[in-house]
Order: structure tokens, then sequence, then C-alpha cells
């Protein structure tokens, strides 16, 4: 009697695919999610009306400046009020270099953003590098609030109170065929503002999921959960601060360029420090330390005061009545978050999902008898 070699030796258990390998390596894994949001911010913009493509202009540059802000919150531990007046340094950078006869190609305005933005992080980084909690807060929030007195001063260079300008580049031929050949519907000003807000924010994207994982993503959250741990590990404390400050400052500048295309002005009163607490709001709102949790933030400040506006509206209540109801319900939201999910949305799906994962795990292990 036989017996059958494959029955009989058990199978030696399989390594992963090659494709398998080849996905969970850190480069492709973001290249594949960067490409994702970006064909889903396609099929949004071109299944969308006009006015619906602004908002989805103004979730992009929010986006942005939340994920840098979410690195610098949420792996770092820093706390920052003053990115709105960033954002402020990113957008009149774009409007500057707009406002030429031959201005340059858009890539090189916002890389020029990024740079100038940068190099103003890097100087507020270093002042506040020593500085923790509250008082970080405090310093940033004094930067906020005197930063567009700047724009008042040299008002020859950035026109006062009334601001810049900004004129939006015009589409060009190659993007106008690519539109009519994937909707058929004519690409205007504004779609290709969106789409340049789109793109900055899949690049951005990739960069912040690289960072996450890389050895600089390590050493930001040591330095955040203990730095007297991360300090006898050989990192310095003071130079890992700065450098996340810079990084996300980087994102703040990006996000001001778009910015300012979309709302098309550079204004003292556009940056005010309302716009730096309703990005704190957002980082809080989706998470702290999530990416994802940026994206639903952002979305949440873009598309929730508009909508609480047009029920107050079909309830009766008066226009100024209607604009008062945003602001607060955006509060209670808040509130509620903070009460109800301390982690943020992704925060609070992130710890039922680990609860369901050990209790399957309970339920599945064998009990033993005595």
């Amino acid at each position: 009697m036989s017996t059958d070699i494959t029955t009989a030796v058990p199978a030696a258990p399989r390594g992963p695919s090659a494709m398998q390998r080849l996905v969970g390596l850190n480069l492709v894994r973001s290249l594949l999610v960067s490409l994702g949001v970006l064909v889903i911010g396609v099929v949004l913009l071109e299944s969308t009306d006009a006015y619906t493509n602004t908002q989805l202009s103004s979730v992009t540059y929010f986006t942005i400046a939340a994920i840098g802000l979410t690195a610098l919150t949420g792996l770092n531990g820093q706390i920052s009020l003053g990115h709105g007046a960033l954002m402020a340094v990113g957008a009149y950078t774009t409007a500057l270099m707009l406002d030429t006869d031959s201005p340059l190609p858009f890539p090189v305005i916002a890389l020029a953003a990024i740079l100038v933005t940068s190099l103003v992080g890097f100087v507020v980084g270093i002042g506040a590098a020593r500085l923790h909690g509250p008082y970080l807060a405090g310093a940033t929030l004094a930067f906020a609030i005197a930063l567009p007195s700047v724009a008042l001063y040299y008002k020859g260079t950035f026109n006062g109170e009334a601001g810049l300008t900004v004129v939006a580049p015009q589409p060009p031929e190659w993007f106008v065929s690519f539109i009519d050949a994937v909707s058929g519907t004519f690409a205007t000003g504004s779609k290709y503002v969106a789409y340049l807000g789109l793109f900055a924010l899949v690049i951005a994207l990739f960069f912040a999921l690289n960072l996450g994982r890389s050895k600089v993503g390590r050493h930001w959250r040591a330095v955040r959960d203990q730095e007297v741990a991360a300090e006898i590990a050989g990192i310095n404390l003071g130079r890992t601060r700065v450098q996340a400050f810079v990084i996300s400052a980087a994102y703040a500048g990006l996000a001001g360029a778009v910015m300012a295309m979309v709302v098309r002005l550079a204004a003292p009163t556009v940056f005010t420090l309302v716009l730096s607490l309703s990005l704190l709001t957002a980082v809080v709102i989706g998470g702290l330390g999530s990416i994802t949790g940026a994206f639903i933030g952002s979305a949440v400040l873009v598309f929730l005061p508009p909508l609480v506006t047009d029920l107050s509206t079909e309830s009766g209540l008066s226009d100024t009545q209607s604009a008062q109801m945003s602001p607060l319900i955006y509060g209670i939201v808040l509130v509620l978050v903070m009460l109800l999910a301390p982690g943020g949305v992704m925060g609070t799906l992130s710890m039922a999902w680990r609860r369901q994962r050990a209790r399957r795990q309970l339920t599945a292990t064998p009990t033993k008898k005595g």
C-alpha cells in the first residue's frame, strides 16, 4: 500500500509573492495611495458642477495645510496657532509672482512659495524650538496676529488692507483638449485651478506618507512621546523640532499658493486668526496624527457651513440668522467631538477596530481547562 507523498508531508508555508513584496514597500504603497486619490479627485471634478468644483478646490488647500499641521502636531507634538499666517506668506509670494506680463509656470511659483515660507518657518521654528505646549501656542499666536501688520506697513508692495488681486493662470491648450476628451466639457479657468490644487494635494500626500514611515518620522514620534529617552538615544531635540516646523511651514506655503488662486485675493482679511484656528479644528475633528483625518476635517470645514446655512434658510430663518448658525453649529460639532470622541473621527474608528479585533482573537483562542 503506497502513500502519496504530497499528502503525507505537509507543504512548507509559502512566502509573500513578488507582487505582495512590491506593494509592501513604503514608496510603492504611498504611490498607489496617491494615485488612488488622484483618480477619485478627477472623477469628483468631472461629475460635479462648477460650484462644487470650487468647494473641492477649497478642500485641496485646506487639506494640504492640515496635513502639514498634522505632521507638526500629530507626529512631533508641537501646537501651532500661526499656520494661517504661514499660508499668507505663500499666498502673497504667489500673488506677486503672478502679477507680471509673463508669469512663470505655476509649479515654479509654487516652489518659490514653498521656499519663502520654509525660510519664514525656519526663523519661527528656531525661536520656538525650546517652547512647549501653551508657550509654543502663544508664540505662534503672536506670530499670526503680528504678520498681517507687515502687509499694512509695506503698503506700496502689498497694497495694505485691500491686498493683492491674484491673476489666475489660464488653462493651456493640452489641458483643454484633455478635459474635452475625458468629459466632453469646456475647461474653465476655475476647473484648471481645481486641477492644480488636486495635483498639489497628491504630491503633498505622497511626501507625507513617506515622511511618516521614514527615519525622520520615527525621530519625530520619539521626541513627541519620550523626549528624554530620545535625547539619550542621540536625537537632537532642537534640530528635530525646527525640522518639523520647517516642513510643516512648507506645506502651509503650498496651501497658501493654491488658496491665492482659488480665492483670487491675498489680503490681511483673508488670513486672520480664525483661519489658523479653523485649521487646528479640522485636525482635531479628523484625528491628530491621521492623514485621512486631515481629509475628513477639511471636508467638514468646507461643506458644513453652506449646508447649515441652506437648512437654516429653508427652515424660515433670515439670511443674517442663517449666516450666524454656521459658526454655532461648527462650534457644537467641535465640542461634541472633544467630549464624545477625543481622538477625532479616525482615532475613534481606529480604537473601535482594535477592540473588535481583540474580541475576535479572544473568542478564537481555545479555553484551557485546569
